[in-house]
């Protein structure tokens, strides 16, 4: 029994591999039934040829469209940055100039007479006048009396002045340093 399942399996398998050879070597009139297929796979080829040429103008200008709404960012972007550049320069254009003005205040000779008075009396004139005015003429000083000066006044007028001394001479702040 097992013989004629080993036969019947061998028979099968020879047969498989005489219709494979058959079709391998198929006569020229089944090759032109294969072939008869092959216009179909060549009508869809140029029908997706005729569609990709038919879209391809559309697909340019729409690319083109994106890569102008894309630029059309880019140059608002680069013109408010423009504008903020602007904007800091006036702002630097403003500070330098109230920096020369407060510089001017304390030139001349209200500085020499500040120069010239102990620091226990000009330290209540100068808690009494404009802190900016003050502070100008305090940067004007000499460190030694600066320090005096500024060590007799006031815990809370002291602080005001050494700030608008430290802003004064910070090249970042633009704004009032009042």
């Amino acid at each position: 029994m097992m013989k004629l399942s080993h036969n019947r399996f061998a028979r099968t398998a020879l047969r498989n591999v005489a219709v494979v050879l058959a079709i391998a070597t198929l006569p020229a009139f089944a090759q032109t039934a294969v072939g008869q297929q092959q216009p179909a796979v060549s009508a869809t080829e140029a029908e997706i040829r005729q569609f990709c040429t038919g879209i391809a103008d559309a697909a340019r200008d729409q690319r083109y469209l994106l890569q102008k709404q894309e630029l059309e960012k880019l140059q608002a972007d680069v013109d408010g940055r423009i504008a903020i550049l602007e904007q800091r320069r006036e702002e630097y254009e403003d500070w330098l100039g109230r920096r020369n003005e407060f510089m001017k205040q304390a030139e001349g000779q209200l500085v020499e007479i500040y120069k010239k008075m102990a620091p226990d009396a000009a330290a209540p004139q100068l808690e009494e006048t404009n802190v900016i005015l003050a502070a100008a003429i305090i940067m004007k000083l000499p460190p030694r009396q600066s320090s005096l000066i500024l060590t007799e006044m006031s815990p809370e007028k002291a602080a005001q002045v050494a700030s608008i001394m430290s802003s004064a001479g910070d090249p970042n702040t633009s704004k009032d340093p009042s």
